[in-house]
């Protein structure tokens, strides 16, 4: 056994690492368990970036993602749930245990991976601030609802971006396909698009700005455009790397495998929330951690 491990108070029943819903919620029920969890949080849940969300259940009035993060903290660490604003640097197996590196160390029966998702977006200086004032949207499902009837673009490599155009037709007819893979592509699907009543425009798409409430953008042929909101289609960048180096599978996309409790093929290695394959909604996370939280118990 290690050094750290001769320590009492670092003996854990959970390690979970990622402090957004998914991991905060499962640290809630691992509390109230009665199990010794501790949560480290490196600070980079995406939904820190939500400006205001109302398809999370119980809030009719919407509620902001740091809002929601403050009171899921609230909540865990009235469970006893210990929480540590530090980010892990590296998981091993030892046994049947698993040791945690990071400022502080700990050695635990389980890990749960909610490790979440990181969007690719447009290499703009402002990508952040205009996320926080709308003008950006990363996720139709939670609130195409409030562009409904707006001017939207959808902004990626061609295939991706007709995907997310054609699920927002429920919100508007004014969408826009903003391709950023050139016009050499634009003709394959441009007839159904136009069937469909999408526009099709390649861009150029560093270029996107917020100009007041709106975002403009320059076209590939000089001319500029403006929305009230642009969607990235750009992918996103898995949090699946402790994951893979403990030997759990992923699939195709990079998410973690993991069965109906939300175990790995790893004993004692679950995964929760947008790490997993499912669609990135708070209402999901939530559901797998209660799912894993029971389990790991």
């Amino acid at each position: 056994m290690t050094d750290q491990g001769h320590h009492r108070a670092e003996q854990i029943d959970c390690l979970i690492v990622g402090g957004g819903p998914a991991g905060l919620a499962a640290a809630t029920y691992l509390g109230r368990f009665r199990r010794r969890v501790v949560l480290f949080d490196a600070g980079e849940s995406r939904a820190k970036f939500i400006p205001i969300t109302r398809n999370c259940p119980g809030f009719p009035d919407g509620i902001s993602g740091p809002d929601l993060l403050s009171r899921l903290r609230q909540q865990a660490l009235r469970s006893g749930a210990e929480l540590r604003d530090e980010a892990v640097h590296d998981i091993k197996r030892d046994g049947a245990e698993f040791i945690a590196a990071g400022p502080t160390s700990v050695r635990a029966r389980a890990v749960l991976l909610a490790t979440g998702v990181v969007d690719t977006l447009p290499d703009i200086p402002l990508a952040t601030d205009m996320i926080r004032g709308g003008t950006m949207r990363l996720c139709p499902i939670c609130d195409g609802y409030e562009v409904i009837d707006k001017r939207v673009a959808v902004m990626g490599p061609l295939k991706e971006a007709v995907k997310k155009a054609s699920f927002m037709r429920t919100y508007t007819r004014d969408l826009t396909v903003l391709a950023t893979d050139g016009a050499c592509r634009m003709d394959e699907c441009s007839g159904p698009l136009r069937e469909a009543g999408i526009r099709v425009e390649a861009c150029i798409p560093n270029s996107l700005r917020p100009l007041g409430e709106h975002a403009i953008v320059l076209l590939s042929g000089g001319a500029t455009c403006t929305f009230d909101a642009v969607y990235p289609a750009m992918g996103c960048r898995t949090g699946a790397k402790f994951g893979i180096d403990l030997g759990a599978t992923c699939d195709d996309l990079g998410y973690i495998i993991v069965d109906a409790h939300q175990r790995t093929v790893v004993p004692g290695l679950y995964a929760a929330g947008d790490v997993v394959n499912e669609i990135n909604q708070i209402a999901v996370a939530f559901g797998h951690a209660a799912i894993a939280a029971t389990d790991i118990h």
